[in-house]
């Protein structure tokens, strides 16, 4: 299988039940999406946030995945708490059950997929966007040091992931430039510290540059203080 196919998301708008660790009964939900990386669940209850997870969660009667998730992102709609969960442990086997599951109910959604490899190796252009993770607008003070310069700088965040930030910057950062980064979070606690590359940086005024920046890990306790505070 193709790598690059794990990384989507398959829509598939699906009733399905999960049960925390310790819990005695499987609640109802509704799975939107799902990929071996993760899903976006909805249910009438809540989950608990800033800890791992142990879940099973039941896609059908003979498909049962046993998985530990984060949360990382949380959003109230009408009645409905919506999820945002990344797998922190998840093994071949409940991937492959994930596979077998899609194809088998969705078969559409596989061969969606297929047509969009085959059209990016063409060259096309617009394409389902691919991020593990969902970005987040927000815009927080960011001072960093440019490692290879041995040079502290300041900027503004634009938008952040688990695994991202988009930041803006009086000065110019080549690609491959690392970086040691103090994210001034509002919300009364210390500038959260992380690391990371910059992937791509482009001019947006004549003194001003945005970068896209990859951490080195994805920090999931981080992005949550980061959803408290937006």
């Amino acid at each position: 299988m193709h790598i690059r196919r794990s990384l989507n998301r398959w829509q598939i708008n699906r009733p399905a039940r999960i049960k925390l660790e310790g819990a005695e009964v499987f609640k109802e939900c509704s799975i939107a999406d799902i990929n071996f990386k993760g899903l976006q669940i909805h249910l009438k209850s809540t989950l608990p946030q800033d800890t791992f997870l142990k879940l099973k969660i039941a896609l059908s009667e003979d498909c049962l995945l046993d998985v530990e998730v984060w949360v990382v992102w949380y959003k109230k709609k009408m009645e409905n708490n919506i999820y945002g969960l990344y797998f922190t442990k998840i093994t071949d086997m409940d991937k492959e059950k994930i596979y077998r599951f899609v194809y088998q109910n969705f078969p559409q959604e596989v061969s969606k997929i297929w047509r969009q490899d085959f059209a990016e190796e063409k060259g096309g252009e617009k394409m389902e966007d691919r991020r593990i993770f969902a970005r987040f607008k927000a815009k927080f003070p960011l001072r960093f040091i440019d490692l290879k310069a041995n040079k502290e700088v300041r900027g503004l965040t634009q938008d952040i992931c688990a695994k991202g930030i988009c930041l803006q910057t009086e000065v110019e950062l080549p690609a491959h430039t690392p970086l040691e980064m103090w994210l001034e979070i509002p919300d009364k606690g210390e500038p959260l510290y992380t690391r990371g590359e910059v992937v791509w940086s482009k001019k947006v005024e004549p003194d001003k540059c945005c970068c896209g920046v990859c951490l080195d890990k994805a920090d999931l306790m981080g992005l949550s203080r980061v959803m408290k505070a937006i």
